[in-house]
């Protein structure tokens, strides 16, 4: 069963090409090891930006995946900070960066089949 995209006008670029773009940027804010972490903050920005515009779409839970996946990893990372004075820190920050390389893409796999991501958190 496919799922169809709701019906958009021709202003600007589409929310489908939007949802891609925030997952292009956070992923390239990860991929650059914090080089491009502004890109990860603007991805964000972005996100919490145009939710109000999605309400009610597909795209909407897209959108939250994104912002929850952010702040979730900034307190794990910060936790993970915190914890490399114990000596375990280390550890749980690759575990942390891994959850959050996962849930962007397995949320960016999900738009690419036309449904939303899971609502496991």
């Amino acid at each position: 069963m496919t799922q169809a995209y709701p019906p958009e006008d021709d202003k600007g670029l589409s929310m489908r090409n939007i949802t891609h773009l925030i997952y292009g940027l956070f992923a390239l804010g990860l991929l650059s090891a914090g080089f491009f972490g502004i890109a990860t903050i603007a991805a964000v920005i972005l996100a919490y930006l145009k939710r109000g515009d999605a309400a009610g779409t597909l795209y909407a839970k897209h959108f939250d995946w994104v912002i929850k996946t952010f702040w979730w990893g900034m307190l794990w990372v910060v936790l993970s900070a915190l914890a490399t004075f114990i000596f375990i820190g280390w550890i749980t920050g690759v575990i942390a960066l891994v959850w959050v390389v996962y849930r962007i893409i397995k949320g960016w796999l999900a738009l690419l089949s036309g449904q939303s991501p899971a609502a496991e958190y």
